[in-house]
This record gives C-alpha cells, structure tokens and sequence, in this order.
C-alpha cells in the first residue's frame, strides 16, 4: 500500500511555516469589537433614531417621522451653517497642508538643533482645545489682547469684524492642528529611502527638484491620510469656535456642528440637532471616500524602492 505524497502547496506551507506559531483566536478581536460597538455603532444608531423623533431632553421621546428632516431641507440657517462649514474645510485645508509638508520635511532631516526647535513647535499637541482657545481670545482681545499694543494690529478687531474674524478663526484651528498633520509628513519623509536622493544628486538634481520629484510624489497618500482626517474633523470640531467667537459676530462663524449644539443644548430640540448630526455623519463619510476612491488610497501600493 502506497502511502499518498502530499500536494505541493501543503508541502511548501510546511516547511515556511514557523514551528510552534498559530493563527490567532478570533476572540482575541471582541474587546476592540465590543468598545468599538459600544462606543461608536449604539450612539449613531441612537443618532440616527432621534432624528426621527421629537425630544426636548426630557421624558420619553416621540415618533415624528421625517418631520426633522423636512424642516432641515427648508432650514436656511443650517444651509448657511454647511456652507459655512465648507469653507472652513476648503481654508484649513490650503493652509494646513502646505505648511504641515515643508515642517514635516524639514522636521525629518538631520539639521543642526532640530531635535529642540521641533520640541517647541510641537508644543501645542500637548495643550488642550479649551485652553488653546482660551489662550488666543484673550490674545486677540479687541480692549486687553496684547495685539493692541502693536502698531497696525491695534486696528483691527479680529474676533468682532466680520471680515477678519473667519480668517482668525482659521489660523488658531491652524496654528493647532498643524503639527499633528506635521508629525504625519515627517514620519513619511522619514522613510522614503536615501539612495533616491543619492541618485538624483549624482544626476545633477538640486534640492528643489529633489522635493518636487521625490518627496512630494511619494508623500501622496500621506496627504490623503491627512486631507481625510481634515474632512473628518471639520465636521466634528466646534469647542474652539464656541469658546472663540460664540459663532458670532451675527453668525460669521456659526458652522454646522455649532449650530447643532445650539439647537440641541440651547433651543431643546434634540430631535432636530440629530437630524443635523446624521446628516454630517452622512457627509463625512461621504467626502471621505470619493477622495480615497479618487486618489487610489484604497488601492495603495507602497512606493518605495525594492518595497
């Protein structure tokens, strides 16, 4: 009786296969599987529920169908509230991006006092959203702020002109976030391989050709990593305009995640602000793959050498 050799592939799994190691258990997933459902699927699915229901806070609440949504579509406030919020996104992005790849760069290269210099200007990474906005309204305060001691700036009133004050705004989100989006670019700068430099200073290319003909192609979805979390936060972030300006003047900088949070914990109409909040989540999601579908994020293939 001859004994039957086993298939090839079995065979090669065999003898790749470290001894001793195994798969691991499934159940090794359900604590994240159980925080994640806990913790994010329950409180959209509540969302999602509210927004057909009519509920003040208190009590049980109410079936109204798509009573709050037919308002929202009618809503002209919340209109001018996304729109609003569009143009935050469009200006933090022009701003954040460009500054966040030149320090990310710079950041990862081998300069003298680097080291320190990125220390300092990291340094807002480690304070909190309510005291960074805190800090600059009373920066830019039009009667105390230390820019009415400085000749020109003693003009302009940053916080009650509605002119400056969605550039203002802007700037503190920017002057925030950027170094989070800088430590994105300089960890990718950090691994594009040297040799790509070696050649490319052997053929005569200077650092300026280099950054536009090496680091920035290969920092491409570096930036889409970061331009999706930018997409994300614009439509989750509004502790710094509220403690800022109160989305005033009027309601220059009443974006849409602060207009939601007014009508839900200032007019009681939880209800409605769900409406408001899925609608955002809608979008966000939304925006956040047809910019990784249009880049080919999904499809990402490394683009290092020999990788």
């Amino acid at each position: 009786m001859t004994q039957q050799r086993p298939s090839a592939p079995a065979e090669q799994r065999r003898r790749t296969a470290p001894t001793g190691q195994q798969r691991p258990s499934a159940w090794y997933a359900l604590p994240a599987v159980a925080f994640f459902g806990l913790f994010a699927v329950v409180p959209m699915v509540l969302v999602v529920f509210l927004s057909f229901t009519d509920w003040s806070g208190f009590g049980f609440p109410e079936l109204s169908g798509a009573g709050n949504w037919s308002r929202l579509v009618e809503d002209t406030e919340a209109r001018d509230a996304l729109g609003l919020t569009l143009l935050f996104m469009v200006l933090s992005w022009v701003v954040q991006t460009p500054i966040a790849i030149l320090i990310g760069v710079w950041a990862a290269g081998r300069q003298r006092n680097r080291a320190v210099l990125s220390s300092l200007f990291f340094l807002p990474l480690l304070l909190s959203t309510a005291a960074i906005a805190l800090l600059w309204r009373s920066v830019l305060d039009p009667n105390f702020g230390v820019t009415q001691s400085l000749p020109l700036l003693d003009r302009l009133n940053f916080l009650g002109d509605t002119d400056v004050v969605v550039y203002t705004v802007v700037f503190v989100i920017a002057w925030q976030y950027i170094p989070f989006h800088t430590l994105l670019f300089q960890a990718a700068a950090r691994g594009i391989p040297a040799s790509l430099y070696e050649a490319a200073t052997i053929d005569g290319a200077g650092r300026y050709r280099q950054f536009f003909t090496i680091t920035l192609p290969l920092l491409k979805y570096t930036v889409v990593t970061s331009t999706v979390l930018q997409l994300v936060g614009s439509f989750t972030t509004f502790d710094t305009i509220l403690i800022l300006t109160g989305g005033g003047p009027g309601d220059a900088t009443r974006i849409a995640p602060l207009y939601m949070y007014i009508r839900g914990f200032s007019g009681f109409e939880f209800g409605y602000a769900s409406a408001i909040a899925t609608l955002l989540l809608v979008l966000g999601a939304g925006l956040s793959l047809v910019v990784t579908r249009a880049t080919g994020f999904r499809s990402m293939q490394s683009q290092q050498e020999g990788a």
